[in-house]
């Protein structure tokens, strides 16, 4: 008895103990400087790391194929096209990257005499521009350029064997690098005509890139062939000839564009236009690689300033520093208020600051508005659950700080985002799709009963404008005042646009043939079809306010809830009824925004970004007109000529133009909202000592609870004790006698 009371008291003991390890713990943490809940690696607390978050896995980081924003918030750090925006200056002003300097539209007649700068479109048969890089940029760390003795690639035949022992890219020993040349840009554009990557520019880009539509059928043609030889066999792009874009030497290379294509600069900064070693596609083409998920879609390679050193896309992506960066420099001005806003303070010094950027995956709103608050995240939008608790309405109407937000010292910024969100339809879709008046009328009635204005009050607190059409504020074409107003959906009343009265939305939908929702000939309920993606906490209420924007016409609304990519696939193949989707300016130009809606751009049809794949003859003459002219009264009218069809035709529902709000911590700095630029990561700094400080502030572990705990443990342990030592001492009593 003696024995079994010693180990039930030591187990006492420990459960006791153990509740002073928790105390011990905590204290500890507070005392090394550590929080004592970070969900961080106590060696990374004070380390030079940006926290930052995503919530749906990148589907491509192929810089041919990407074209979402989360796939740019990662490849725009890796790599380097020719130009840039520049990271202060509004309005938005392309400057140099990886090129020496802007590169000049040079004009040529039929018969190549070279023209004025100043040459009418009608002249020009074709342009070029002639782009040279700065010499001594290297790649970033990688096997695809790994050399052995001999100075061979050391990975580019690997067996069987070889193939069994690695699953990661880190699994290979040994990495290599070596200069970036101009051919790696003309290989990169010969990529964007490759049959299996699919990019979503070839067919715009073959319009203009001389040679791009041959070459993409010639390497159709070669891909068939291998195809046939039962899939052995490499498509080596540096056999085919590309007649619009050659190397002239080590660092320059021409692109030959037909006639006049003035936005054709813009896309010189963005991936599709970055390089790409020829090494890199034989390395990844490798049999069994693909197996592995060791692909360009999942490993990219770069000159940037970062590389991406984890990609678990279930729980982390991490990138790095790039050891071989050629550098480069804070810019030195920018707009009036920078300097008085400390945005001048790093002026000319080498870039980048931060070593390490963190994303640790984040599927809903209100984790991350927690971690944000308690420091263990830099930066943060504002969702609508989180909106009354950082923001206040002023006076004025002006958004400002609450003063618990404020008094954290987080910064707010705000600016009208060159964006636009809306529902579109499938023009290739039997019921809602097509030119017949019936379809036409059917849009145009759902148009009207999906109440934008109320959509914004209430899903994102009126942050953001209902549009009257595809181009934002801030952009060329965008027409504001009654003259702006889309008449098939609005009314002008005093001062205001206002939405016309369902009972015309219902007016419409009996001439569409669906009196009070049933077709007329079938006397079925009409049912349409929503594809959307949807996974956050406030989700199932903007669902059910989408059923009930219908139900006011009595047509009954089905939502198809899917994932990011299976969502992708299915606008890809025109599987699709009406979907929800919206559209980031590449450029601040008109044409970023109509060649949404140009035919030859339908998603289904040409891989491209015309996700409604409207088709209308009008439409896409008025485009081919207006694309290649300068800003102007005459661009102006066509602009506005093609709006007006795209209007009446409905193939949008013309969702709103957001507007964007961001907060910002104390420690993170040289923060200015870049709507154009996708490679800002290497502009901030961050300072962890105060970030540190701020986060033991703010996370004080509250102890009187355990220590109630614990004591509370002791005290209902005692009646126990006792009663064991009096059992105790009745069995020695007994066994004496």
């Amino acid at each position: 008895m003696i024995g079994r009371f010693r180990q039930r008291g030591g187990e006492w003991v420990r459960l006791g103990t153990g509740w002073c390890v928790v105390l011990a713990v905590m204290l500890l943490s507070a005392c090394d400087g550590t929080p004592w809940n970070s969900p961080y690696p106590a060696a990374e607390v004070r380390a030079n790391v940006l926290y930052s978050s995503f919530s749906e896995r990148p589907k491509h980081l192929d810089p041919a194929r990407a074209y979402s924003s989360n796939e740019y918030d990662f490849i725009g750090q890796i790599y380097e096209p020719p130009l840039q925006y520049h990271y202060l200056k509004r309005p938005y002003e392309l400057t140099t990257l990886a090129a020496r300097e802007l590169p000049r539209a040079m004009l040529f007649d039929a018969e190549g005499h070279r023209l004025a700068d100043d040459a009418s479109p009608e002249q020009v048969d074709h342009t070029v521009y002639e782009i040279t890089i700065q010499p001594g940029i290297r790649y970033q760390p990688h096997p695809a350029l790994a050399l052995n003795e001999a100075g061979e690639l050391r990975y580019q035949q690997l067996s069987a064997a070889d193939i069994e022992r690695i699953n990661t890219l880190a699994d290979f020993s040994e990495t290599g690098t070596r200069e970036l040349t101009a051919a790696d840009y003309v290989h990169q554009i010969k990529r964007l005509a490759h049959p299996q990557i699919h990019s979503p520019i070839v067919g715009l880009m073959s319009e203009y890139i001389v040679g791009l539509k041959v070459l993409q059928e010639r390497l159709q043609q070669a891909q068939g062939e291998i195809t046939a030889n039962g899939g052995v066999g490499f498509l080596d792009l540096t056999r085919f000839e590309l007649e619009g874009v050659e190397v002239e030497d080590r660092y320059t290379y021409r692109i030959k564009i037909q006639g006049v294509y003035p936005q054709f600069v813009y896309w010189l900064s963005m991936p599709f236009f970055a390089p790409m070693p020829p090494e890199a596609d034989r390395f990844y083409a490798q049999a069994g690689l693909k197996d592995k998920n060791i692909t360009l879609d999942w490993y990219p390679i770069g000159t940037g300033a970062y590389m991406l050193t984890v990609n678990n896309p279930n729980r982390q992506m991490v990138l790095e520093r790039n050891p071989n960066y050629h550098g480069a420099s804070y810019p030195k001005e920018g707009e009036e208020g920078d300097a008085a806003r400390g945005l001048l303070a790093d002026a000319g010094m080498p870039l980048p600051f931060i070593g390490k950027a963190v994303y640790s995956m984040e599927k809903e709103s209100i984790p991350y508005w927690n971690k944000f608050l308690q420091g263990y995240y830099d930066a943060s939008g504002i969702s609508s659950d989180s909106f009354d608790q950082a923001i206040r309405v002023g006076t004025q109407g002006e958004a400002v700080l609450t003063e618990d937000m404020a008094a954290k010292g987080i910064r707010l910024q705000t600016a009208v985002a060159s964006s636009t969100y809306y529902m579109g339809f499938n023009m290739l879709d039997p019921v809602v799709g097509g030119f017949e008046e019936r379809a036409r009328k059917l849009r145009q009635a759902v148009s009207i009963a999906i109440d934008q204005e109320e959509y914004i009050s209430i899903f994102a607190n009126g942050r953001g404008i209902a549009a009257q059409g595809p181009i934002p504020p801030g952009i060329f074409g965008y027409v504001d005042g009654e003259a702006g107003v889309n008449p098939y959906v609005y009314r002008w009343v005093g001062d205001a646009p206002r939405r016309k009265p369902i009972a015309e939305a219902q007016r419409l939908l009996v001439e569409a043939g669906y009196p009070d929702g049933l077709d007329a000939e079938s006397g079925a309920p009409l049912t349409l079809n929503l594809d959307i993606t949807a996974s956050g906490p406030d989700d199932k209420a903007r669902l059910d306010w989408y059923r009930k924007q219908l139900q006011k016409i009595n047509v009954q609304l089905v939502i198809r809830n899917t994932d990011y990519n299976r969502f992708q696939e299915k606008m890809q193949k025109g599987n699709a009824q009406i979907f929800i989707w919206g559209w980031n300016a590449d450029y601040p130009d008109p044409e970023n925004f109509l060649f949404l809606l140009y035919g030859p751009n339908s998603k289904a049809k040409q891989h491209g970004e015309n996700a409604a794949n409207y088709q209308n003859p009008q439409f896409d003459r008025l485009f081919e007109r207006m694309k290649n002219m300068a800003n102007g009264p005459e661009r102006q009218a066509i602009i506005d000529q093609m709006i007006d069809l795209a209007r009446r035709d409905a193939p949008w529902i013309w969702g709103f133009h957001p507007k964007g709000y961001a907060l910002y911590h104390a420690w993170y700095q040289n923060a200015k909202r870049n709507l154009m630029a996708n490679n800002t990561l290497k502009y901030l700094r961050i300072d962890p000592d105060l970030r540190v400080e701020q986060q033991l502030a703010w996370n004080q572990p509250v102890l009187w609870p355990v220590g109630i705990a614990a004591g509370l443990l002791v005290v209902g342990t005692l009646p126990a004790v006792a009663v064991y030592r009096r059992r105790l001492r009745s069995s020695v009593k007994e066994k004496k006698h």
